[in-house]
């Protein structure tokens, strides 16, 4: 009997991160499809650059919306319910796809899709969070967000290869369907107690309307969003004024335009720029972000955690190096031809996607447990209304006017300015405990 609960202790943890990655996955690869068969999509709805690029950017507009709204559901109600729901949701609507003739369906369908995806994306990092330890937050996240090279490489892989034998709508069916299975395994988990493990205790009220309430249905209806919106906007300008949390923020923003408009627009940069077919473009790069993700995402994370217990700024300072040391390879990857232009997008993939864990720590660890869904709802508002809303159509407007090549300028430029903001956002680290002594601070 004891040996089997220690087992499902041990076991559980470990279970739950796989459902959430592997869900994480499916997430990323439905996203990173379309960025694949952007030629074919260009081809048939005879699509400016442009608009092209718009529509990742109206995805993610609605995506950086409703995920505000999502983050203080999750922090007053079932998180596992909310997570299965938006799976659910996101699956169906990628289905859809097979009847989309026109440019303004694909709009309204790729805008959905993004409403669905805010709800994973700002509740299931809390949910892992509350799983493990809070020395452990920069490994355990670095194998969560394994889940952003690993798909992304998943939809660049699919969509090359089944896009052109098969059409550009193929490849999202087969994104599609294990989403269905994951959201029912979801259903399954057992939500862990927020903050268990955190340095930091908060308190959050149990309800939304005053005690003694009597009014009717459409005055509780009314009530409710009033408070919450209330409560929402209060919180905004409780995390505007924690330095901490604003810089891994801003930083994270203008990493989120420079890997964004990259994503989107790599693969067609090899396509047209450098004449590449686009099966192998897809492929070569899509091979380069799921082997540099895998070893940046665990090497940044362990890193993260081991610096942690010598200096509290370990995440900016990483986090800000690695932007900084990837500028150089980028520059090289983009306007010089020849022998060194693989290596060189290999090796600045590589420093671009080795923050992830430790600036999404930094994130986690600037705010308390009971609004941190809260916080990562107004943190991805933040990093997308300046990050990856503006940046594929922005650069797309540019490839119309100059050329691709001219384009890439601004996410090199996004890139320093991020280092610059995260060295900046050190001195605000805040303390966490280590090794479980809430009276043994880190160190610096």
């Amino acid at each position: 009997m004891l040996y089997s609960l220690v087992a499902e202790t041990k076991l559980y943890p470990r279970t739950a991160l796989v459902v959430l990655t592997a869900l994480n996955l499916l997430n990323y690869a439905d996203r990173n499809v379309l960025f694949a068969v952007q030629p074919l999509v260009q081809n048939e709805f005879h699509l400016s650059k442009a608009q092209l690029g718009y529509l990742t950017s109206a995805f993610l507009g609605f995506y950086m919306v409703a995920a505000p709204f999502v983050g203080p559901l999750a922090d007053r109600y079932s998180r596992k319910l909310i997570i299965a729901f938006g799976a659910i949701f996101w699956s169906g609507l990628t289905l859809l796809t097979a009847v989309t003739h026109t440019y303004s369906e694909l709009l309204i369908r790729h805008t959905l899709v993004g409403i669905g995806e805010a709800t994973f994306v700002t509740i299931a990092p809390t949910f892992v969070a509350d799983l493990f330890p809070q020395e452990r937050r920069g490994r355990i996240l670095g194998i969560f967000y394994l889940a952003i090279p690993v798909g992304s490489a998943a939809g660049y892989l699919l969509g090359g290869k089944l896009g052109p034998d098969h059409g550009w709508r193929f490849p999202f069916y087969i994104a599609a369907a294990p989403g269905f299975l994951l959201a029912l395994a979801v259903l399954f988990l057992k939500e862990p107690k927020r903050g268990q493990f955190d340095s930091v205790k908060d308190v959050v009220e149990g309800d939304l309307l005053p005690k003694g309430f009597g009014g009717g249905l459409v005055k509780a209806a009314f009530l409710r969003v009033f408070f919450y919106l209330r409560e929402l906007w209060h919180l905004t300008i409780v995390l505007f004024h924690n330095p901490a949390f604003l810089t891994a923020t801003l930083g994270m923003a203008a990493m989120t335009f420079s890997l964004g408009g990259i994503q989107v627009w790599m693969p067609q940069f090899l396509y047209s720029e450098r004449h590449y077919s686009l099966a192998s473009a897809n492929f070569m790069f899509g091979i380069i972000i799921v082997v540099d993700g895998i070893l940046a995402a665990l090497a940044g994370g362990w890193l993260g955690d081991y610096l942690l217990r010598r200096m509290k700024s370990s995440y900016y300072l990483i986090s800000a190096a690695s932007m900084l040391l990837g500028v150089p390879f980028m520059i090289v990857a983009l306007f010089v031809r020849g022998p060194m232009m693989v290596p060189a997008i290999a090796v600045s993939a590589f420093f671009l996607l080795f923050n992830t864990a430790p600036l999404n720590a930094a994130v986690i660890n600037s705010v308390g447990a009971h609004i941190r869904a809260t916080a990562i709802a107004v943190n991805i508002f933040i990093i997308h209304s300046l990050g990856d809303v503006p940046s594929p159509t922005m650069m797309g407007w540019v490839a119309d006017k100059r050329s691709l090549q001219a384009a890439f300028v601004l996410p090199v430029i996004a890139m320093v300015v991020s280092s610059a903001i995260l060295f900046y956002g050190m001195k605000f680290a805040p303390t966490v405990r280590v090794d479980g002594d809430p009276h043994r601070p880190a160190a610096i």
